[in-house]
């Protein structure tokens, strides 16, 4: 039994922006002024499927200006010449939150939705809230088996794309999730990417196929986890540069000492305020990744 998924569509929450001027780049970006205290800066294409691409990087309480407004050379060059990329899976690599959909299969989704919202905010300790969620339906071997055959993993639009042309670099891939490898397996063999690239938790279940718990060896199964993955990555390999692409606190995390030196926020899904206004690069379609690779 391996990785767990994410699918199902979350809604896309979009900042209120106001337009500058508009300017010629490749992608035909326009530059906005974005609400993060001040702090960062954003760029906005009007391209691909209504979706936002955005540069943010840190101001450091200076005043937002037009010549502000443009991706710093550092991080760029970090992303262009990165030897290993690592993806968050949920509302990141899939448009879902895989244990919410296992939870609404379940019949136990409003409530399960509502703790993911708090641990992705960063408002609890990861581990209370996987916990708490999985305590709400305590899923079974069956139901598991029997949700992944009737939803089969939802890929975010231009990520499959993006991965083969990381591979065309020889960048290394990995999935780091909270998620599930039962459910993560799939998504993987889907985009090619070697189960030793995987790091997720794993469901435990009885000799009758009853719910036991999860795998609390996994560094993923607390906070930190992801943190402390990249970090594994990285002595292991001996990356000189390491990027982590992801939605939520948890992804952010990854950016310490001896983890990831870029923490790209995607959008695409769920634009999560706190963790955008922090983020190095903030994109709302993958298509943005791809074309900066040129």
């Amino acid at each position: 039994m391996e990785g767990l998924k994410s699918m199902r569509s979350a809604p896309v929450y979009t900042c209120r922006i106001r337009h500058l001027s508009p300017l010629v780049r490749a992608s035909t970006l326009r530059y906005v002024k974005a609400p993060y205290r001040n702090r960062v800066s954003m760029t906005m294409s009007s391209k691909s499927f209504n979706s936002v691409s955005a540069s943010i990087h840190p101001l450091e309480g200076s005043k937002l200006s037009h010549s502000d407004n443009t991706l710093p050379s550092k991080v760029l060059d970090l992303w262009r010449n990165a030897n290993a990329v690592c993806f968050d899976v949920d509302s990141t690599v899939c448009v879902d939150e895989g244990i919410d959909e296992l939870a609404e299969f379940c019949g136990a989704g409003k409530a399960v939705a509502e703790w993911t919202a708090r641990a992705m905010g960063g408002s609890v300790p990861f581990e209370e809230a996987l916990a708490a969620r999985l305590s709400l339906f305590n899923p079974s071997l069956s139901q598991v088996q029997d949700f992944l055959n009737k939803r089969p993993p939802r890929i975010s639009p231009g990520i499959d794309e993006l991965i083969v042309k990381l591979k065309a670099k020889k960048t290394d891939v990995y999935l780091i999730s909270g998620g599930f490898r039962q459910m993560i397996n799939p998504v993987a063999s889907i985009l090619g990417i070697p189960s030793e690239n995987i790091f997720a938790n794993q469901l435990l279940f009885g000799s009758s196929g009853e719910f036991l718990g999860f795998d609390t060896n996994e560094p993923t199964s607390r906070s930190g986890g992801k943190a402390t993955a990249v970090q594994q990555i990285r002595k292991a390999h001996g990356y000189k540069a390491l990027v982590m692409i992801g939605d939520g606190a948890t992804d952010l995390e990854a950016r310490k000492p001896g983890g990831a030196d870029l923490f790209i926020c995607y959008g695409g899904v769920q634009l999560r305020e706190t963790v955008a206004a922090k983020a190095d690069w903030l994109v709302f379609n993958f298509k943005d990744l791809i074309n900066s690779l040129d």
